[in-house]
């Protein structure tokens, strides 16, 4: 094991509720997810029907039963820093604690599929990966999808992020950009000797204004574009003209556009400016046309929102497999201090994945 410490045993067992007890007992922040995934290897290592694989503190667990389709089923064990917020408290039916809604209520509903559905009509495969709320870099399921491709792979990929037990297909991409004006340095006394770099961002900020957003309809569903000025620097005193302002971009933008697309629009319609990509992720199509994914939906009772945010089902889409989210909790409530998730979300997630994976086909 990696950790000295004890590792904590986890009770497959229990309902989900109580697992998510357990897992948000088990102290998880970012870089620090050592002693909780040391305990689900070790209750998915119980487990005879799975063939467990870790690397580093992701781990993956699968079924090898020779059926048509495989299904994959991802979560995160990392949450944001305690903020007087552990351990775990029930209350009125509501589970309240850190990591309760991202993403320990999904992490629980897979552990109880994992240890309960041992034949189900499709393959499985559960990831449970470490370093999702860090920088990019440290991110789990991007170093899987590198080291070993061939463990993400399948017809269907279900990311149980909070999404108030109902389906959100794929996700949008996101693209960050700084738009930079020049001007002249001049005592603000002789600001006629200068030429005002901040003054120049008006004609930035006057094309986002006038901006309107493309909403495509993919798969039956409409997604809204966005693209927004989210912070301004400039200046260098109270009594300098200053000669450089930066205006940040954030462009969200639908999946049927590539990242070269996104960026060649948002380049387009900065035409004349100075722009610097800052950041950039591919968005994630729904996929709803496979068949995994039809039967999925239909099992859940048949509707579906686009998700305008992004999320790690891009990873998946990047390998040819269509994601959706699908996880208990409300998103509004992931960071915040009083984290919450009500046990009618938890509940319904299991109950609706296990009907979906022991149907008949």
């Amino acid at each position: 094991m990696s950790d000295a410490r004890a590792v904590p045993v986890l009770d497959l067992s229990l309902d989900a509720v109580a697992l998510t007890e357990q897992l948000v007992n088990i102290e998880s922040v970012s870089h620090d997810e050592a002693r909780i995934a040391d305990a689900v290897e070790q209750a998915l290592r119980a487990l005879p029907h799975l063939q467990v694989v870790r690397r580093g503190h992701t781990l993956v667990a699968r079924t090898e039963l020779g059926r048509e389709e495989r299904v994959v089923l991802a979560g995160h064990l990392d949450t944001v820093p305690v903020n007087d917020n552990l351990p775990a408290r029930l209350e009125d039916g509501i589970l309240h604690g850190l990591g309760t809604c991202d993403m320990k209520g999904g992490d629980a509903v897979m552990l109880r599929l994992a240890a309960t559905v041992p034949e189900p009509r499709r393959d499985l495969t559960f990831i449970f990966y470490e370093a999702e709320e860090v920088a990019d870099v440290h991110n789990g399921l991007r170093l899987l999808a590198e080291s070993d491709p061939e463990l993400m792979k399948a017809d269907f990929a279900i990311l149980m992020e909070p999404s108030n037990a109902s389906v959100e297909a794929g996700c949008q991409g996101t693209l960050r950009v700084e738009v930079r004006t020049h001007g002249e340095r001049a005592h603000s006394a002789r600001s006629w000797r200068g030429v005002n770099a901040i003054h120049a961002v008006h004609e930035v900020l006057a094309r986002l204004a006038a901006y309107q957003p493309r909403q495509p309809v993919i798969d039956g569903l409409t997604y809204h574009e966005g693209l927004n000025a989210v912070r301004i620097h400039g200046g260098v005193a109270g009594n300098v003209v200053p000669d450089e302002c930066v205006v940040e971009v954030n462009y969200r933008y639908a999946p049927d556009r590539s990242p070269e697309e996104a960026v060649a629009y948002v380049t387009e319609f900065f035409d004349g400016f100075e722009l610097q990509v800052t950041d950039l992720a591919p968005g994630a199509l729904p996929g709803l046309d496979r068949p995994a994914a039809r039967a999925f939906v239909d099992a859940v009772g048949g509707e579906v929102a686009p998700k305008f945010g992004w999320t790690d089902v891009a990873r998946f889409s990047a390998l040819g497999v269509p994601a959706v989210n699908y996880g208990p909790g409300d998103p509004l409530f992931a960071h915040k201090q009083d984290e919450q998730v009500p046990v009618t979300d938890i509940l319904r997630c299991e109950e609706q994945l296990r009907a979906w994976l022991e149907a008949d086909a």
